[in-house]
């Protein structure tokens, strides 16, 4: 049974999902954009009976506190340190870790700082090389170098309804993705000063990608135990960047599915069982 819980982390409120046996090696799953924890709702079920599992909210996401762009610094770096807090304050400091997307340059600054904490990583669509950057990273890379109030607001494109479903039904087949996740997602974009932060994020993904080479020689000098596996036809995060993971981590096991960027959303029991064969003691 999940249960839903919320705990302050230095003055702000970060909701996170629980589920399984306390008493079994932890799984800590870290969200992307837009979405937020519930994106984890059909892969904490097929887990819990090996793991105990904690999905937080970023702050600014679902149902985590969400200050004013001009009352909080959202970068990945402030990200990465809320839930360094957070993982603190649960007292989680031996756990494996399930990124996905924003999830992976946060989580990968984590282990990075604490790679004692890491038993082993997950990757599904986290990337964090060059080789997995899709064509849209270019036209990004010209709004990091040239910044101008008009780019910047033509990145409200992101999180427009129709961006949002195409980022769940993009490379799956037709019909296999429930509209629930992205209907919850298209909501949270109503929430007041949601596109002002998100726009802030975009815009400090250029560190994320500067940071890049740190994270490989995370993963070269600690080596841990890494699952890729990704939904192959994900145009954002495209499948060399899960393949590039072997050139620095031998203990590396790659895995393609057939999906797009939320690969969850159809091959949820399939990623369970793949979790299950790495990782489950």
């Amino acid at each position: 049974m999940t249960k839903y819980q919320t705990i302050d982390v230095n003055g702000l409120n970060i909701f996170y999902r629980e589920a399984g046996d306390v008493n079994k090696p932890t799984l800590v799953l870290f969200h992307g954009f837009p979405s937020a924890s519930h994106m984890f709702r059909d892969l904490m079920p097929a887990l819990a009976d090996n793991f105990h599992l904690i999905a937080p909210d970023f702050p600014g996401f679902g149902q985590s506190s969400a200050p004013l762009h001009t009352e909080f610094d959202y970068t990945f770096d402030h990200l990465a340190k809320v839930m360094t807090a957070f993982l603190e304050k649960l007292n989680l400091t031996k756990f494996y870790l399930y990124v996905f997307d924003y999830g992976a340059p946060i989580g990968f600054q984590i282990a990075m700082t604490h790679p004692e904490w890491i038993a082993g990583i997950i990757s599904q669509n986290g990337n964090v090389y060059q080789a997995g950057l899709g064509d849209k990273w270019a036209t990004r890379q010209d709004f990091w170098d040239h910044p101008t109030a008009e780019k910047r607001d033509s990145y409200r494109n992101a999180f427009a309804p129709a961006t949002i479903k195409g980022q769940y039904t993009f490379g799956t087949e037709p019909g296999k993705v429930s509209p629930d996740g992205y209907t919850l997602d298209i909501a949270y974009t109503q929430t007041p000063d949601y596109a002002e932060r998100q726009l802030d994020l975009i815009f400090d993904y250029q560190n994320n990608i500067k940071r890049y080479p740190q994270f490989q020689a995370y993963l070269r000098e600690h080596q841990p135990k890494l699952l890729a596996v990704w939904g192959k036809n994900d145009p954002s995060f495209i499948y060399p960047g899960a393949e590039a993971f072997k050139q620095d981590d031998p203990k590396t096991r790659v895995e393609l599915v057939n999906s797009g960027h939320f690969a969850l959303e159809t091959h949820a029991q399939e990623i369970a069982d793949l979790i299950k064969e790495e990782f489950a003691e």
